[in-house]
């Protein structure tokens, strides 16, 4: 999968959004991690190194941000 493949692949919204359409959703491709907002998919998207979105959701499960 290219990054050109991450803009018209499969993407996940979060099993905890519960419909409200207030999430992000993430893609993923070798390598890469695609975010978006799931109200304005077209808006734009965020694309970080898959090393560096682990050590975010790491982080965020172990409650180390403030």
């Amino acid at each position: 999968m290219t990054l050109r493949s991450l803009r018209t692949g499969a993407w996940r919204t979060s099993s905890r959004s519960q419909n409200t359409g207030t999430c992000v959703e993430i893609g993923r491709a070798p390598g890469l991690v695609g975010i978006r907002d799931t109200k304005n998919r077209d808006g734009g998207t965020l694309h970080v190194d898959t090393n560096t979105f682990n050590a975010f959701v790491t982080a965020v499960k172990a409650d180390r941000l403030h």
